[in-house]
């Protein structure tokens, strides 16, 4: 008989890479890619918050930073990129790609996510 724990890491590991594509009027400027998020890297996330620990965008701008990588596995951004992400891009793509993050490998797509949000 299997175990449990092998059946969630078959199933539910970190192996999968996921993937969302950013769109600027109908064309694909790039990819993002990530791993699914472990309770290990949500806590150092959140540490890595500071005083801002409970600050949801706080969290979601780190988690975005630490988790992006490209096509190669080799991370978008980098800890120093924070403050030109929050003063020189639309927040809306930033969330978008949050979105996306933190919803990947549940049944709710970002369209629906997005739309639960505006409710």
């Amino acid at each position: 008989m299997t175990r449990a724990i092998e059946l969630l890491r078959k199933n539910f590991g970190v192996g999968q890479l996921y993937k969302h594509d950013i769109k600027k009027n109908g064309e694909v400027l790039f990819t993002i890619h990530w791993h699914p998020l472990t309770i290990a890297e949500r806590e150092m996330i959140t540490k890595r918050g500071g005083d801002s620990t409970e600050d949801g965008n706080e969290f979601a701008l780190n988690l975005m930073i630490y988790k992006a990588l490209d096509e190669n596995e080799k991370r978008l951004f980098q800890d120093g990129d924070k403050a030109a992400l929050k003063r020189e891009v639309e927040a809306s793509v930033l969330q978008e790609i949050q979105l996306a993050m933190l919803t990947s490998g549940t049944e709710t797509e970002v369209e629906d996510a997005k739309a639960a949000l505006k409710s």
